[in-house]
């Protein structure tokens, strides 16, 4: 199992010019590490839709690499866009599932199915070109540049611990800047770093 620190790390470290787009447990921690105006946190909107959000922004701009760091509970509720994500063919979308068996901002409830769900398996079975598992540091932090160019769509199941982030307040109590501007105010702020990049 990875911390949050070995997860996040990695990929902010690597990170170049790819979208990121994050929900739920690791909105805030990813605003800690990444203050760009290419990341976009989709946490308070609706629940269960950061995938196809992502892959909405991939196939818009396909000369740009977009990374999903979808929740497990999220991934879900929306169990058809593996489906649609691998049919789309889209080489520049990365989606990693975050699994820590758990909707962690609204209380920790167990997620159905925890413990015994196999997402890289409906991956593979939604045809997705590559599909990776990680539950451990080394070999995540070592998969992370090639998962960065690799061609897509690829999926990526990360076993993460639970921390204690709670619910989003889009104010200004929120260390991330992504995370003070209303959802509508840091959408434009996205649209306009893609327009100008």
């Amino acid at each position: 199992m990875l911390s949050r620190s070995e997860f996040l790390e990695p990929l902010a470290r690597h990170r170049t010019n790819e979208v990121v787009v994050t929900t739920m447990s690791v909105t805030r921690p990813w605003g800690r590490l990444s203050d760009h105006d290419l990341d976009f946190a989709s946490a308070d909107s609706a629940m269960g839709h950061t995938a196809d959000l992502a892959l909405g922004i991939a196939l818009a701009r396909p000369d740009r690499r977009v990374v999903c760091l979808n929740g497990d509970g999220s991934m879900l509720m929306t169990l058809g866009t593996l489906a649609t994500a691998a049919a789309s063919g889209a080489e520049n979308y990365l989606l990693v599932v975050v699994e820590n068996g758990t909707y962690e901002i609204t209380g920790h409830q167990p997620i159905p199915g925890a413990g015994r769900l196999d997402f890289t398996a409906m991956a593979r079975g939604a045809g997705f070109r590559a599909v990776h598992r990680f539950d451990r540091a080394d070999a995540w932090a070592e998969a992370v540049p090639e998962l960065l160019r690799a061609p897509g769509p690829t999926f990526a199941s990360a076993i993460v611990e639970r921390t204690g982030e709670g619910p989003i307040s889009r104010t200004t109590r929120e260390e991330a800047r992504y995370l003070r501007a209303s959802l509508a105010d840091w959408s434009r702020t996205l649209r306009a770093a893609l327009r100008n990049s």
